[in-house]
Formats: structure tokens, sequence, C-alpha cells
């Protein structure tokens, strides 16, 4: 069910049910802060709340189409924290849009990354493709009786999908899986793994992509073929051990990544 609040207190009892928000809940908040474009977790015992910044995100009428057909497809509980004009706004603005449209939208990154440990590359080459949590847990390999995001306020159905993520977002993930809990210090040591970049246009134009209103996600696996276009790792950056940091680690990533492709297209351009 969608429901739509003018204002949200965000605490753990659900203005709709006057009980404490179980797992099925998630929010969208509509605000008008100069601090953010979307940010999203869970604060206070709170639901999972996406909060999106009219100020700061020109296409938030297609976040909010995204987050409701998302989550109508997939019978959520979702609310609406806006105005009725707002809310009207952005259904008129959204229509004859889906949250799987095949295409890459002008705002979307071309590239997408998803960085993993080591030792889990590892078994990636072996099957040829990346796994949601979910399935690698029915096949026995993940130890981890759950996610780290957990600890984040992420939804359970988080579990069903391969996120991604820039920056050093996905550094601090494997940095955080090591260590057991949430890390967020960029400049902590831990034994990077691989930095893997996916073509975005072509995963959706082959129906992959999943949007939600926040996130650009990808349901139960990802084959590595055709859509990985490079891979960073301790060894291909040069760097003399496997340890580093979340910040050097993405930052020398992303930079030979782009090496990587200006060298691409100018053999491109000579053929």
């Amino acid at each position: 069910m969608i429901y739509r609040l003018d204002k949200l207190s965000e605490s753990k009892i659900n203005p709709v049910t006057k009980q404490a928000y179980d797992s099925s809940w998630i929010i969208l908040m509509l605000t008008d802060s100069p601090d953010y474009r979307q940010i999203c977790g869970s604060s206070n015992g709170c639901a999972y709340t996406i909060k999106t910044s009219r100020s700061n995100c020109q296409n938030w009428m297609m976040a909010v189409g995204d987050f409701l057909g998302f989550c109508e497809e997939n019978e959520k509980n979702a609310v609406l924290v806006m105005s009725e004009a707002d809310f009207k706004t952005a259904k008129n603005h959204y229509e004859g849009h889906s949250y799987k449209e095949a295409f890459l939208r002008e705002d979307e990154p071309p590239v997408l990354i998803h960085s993993t440990p080591m030792n889990s590359w590892e078994q990636i080459r072996n099957d040829g493709m990346l796994k949601s949590w979910n399935i690698l847990k029915s096949e026995k390999a993940v130890n981890e009786k759950q996610p780290v995001g957990i600890s984040l306020g992420d939804p359970a159905d988080f579990r069903d999908y391969i996120m991604f993520g820039g920056g050093i977002t996905g550094e601090i993930v494997v940095n955080s899986r090591q260590k057991g809990e949430i890390v967020m210090d960029p400049d902590a040591e831990y034994l990077t793994g691989a930095r893997l970049y996916f073509d975005a246009k072509r995963m959706a134009q082959d129906g992959l992509l999943v949007r939600d209103g926040c996130h650009l996600k990808v349901k139960d696996r990802l084959p590595l073929e055709p859509y990985l276009i490079w891979t960073a790792t301790w060894k291909t950056l040069g760097f003399a051990s496997q340890v580093s940091t979340p910040k050097i680690f993405a930052e020398q990533a992303d930079e030979q990544f782009h090496a990587f492709l200006q060298l691409r297209n100018r053999a491109n351009d000579l053929y």
C-alpha cells in the first residue's frame, strides 16, 4: 500500500499503524535541504528512509515515480512525505515511464561500480557472475548471518539485489565486512579487494537495471560478460601490497580506469 503524509517525525512508531515499523515499510521524504541530493538510511528506529532534496535533485519527480513503481510492483508498504500538489506533479511528470525502462537516462551514470573482497572476487570469476546475498546464502557461499548493511537499517530485500556505489562507498562496505562492523573512516587501513566497473548503458538496454528511487541495482544475478569493462585490484594498480585505505584505493582505481578508457577510445578511433 502507498500512503502520503504532509510531514513525518522520524521515530520507531509508524504513523499509519500506530505501532513499530516492520521490515515491509519504506519511506521517501521530499525536502528542500541544501546539504545533499539524496541520502538514505534509518534513524531513531524509523523505517529505511530516502530523503530527496528538491533543491539539489533536479529529477526528483522521476525519483518519486521510480519509488512508487518499485514499491507497488514489489508489494511494499511505502510512505511518501510530501504535499498533495508535489505528489500529483511527480505522477503527471512520470507518466509513460517505468522503474525498469530499458535505456539509460541522461542523468544516470554510464558506469556502475561494485566492490568486493578478494576471496569473493575469486569465486565471482569462477562463477562468471555476481550474485545477490540471498543467492549466495542459499548456495552456502557466505558465512555471515546477515549483511553488514543491516546495521545501517538496510531493508531486507536489499539481499535480493546486487548494489552499486561510486566514490569510496564500495570500499567502506568491504572494510566494514572485514571488521564485522560499520567503519566509515576513509583513511582506515584494510585489505583491498576488487573494484569492478560495469557498462550501465548495456545493462539498462538488456533490461537488467532496477530503479527504486535512489539506487540503480540488479536482481539476483549479473553476468560478467558482456557487462564488465575493467577490474582494479592492488596488483593491477601497481600497489606494493594488498593493504591500503578506501580513499587511496578508490581514487587510484578511478584514475587508472579513466586512463584505460582514454586508451581504448583512441584505439577505437584508429580502427
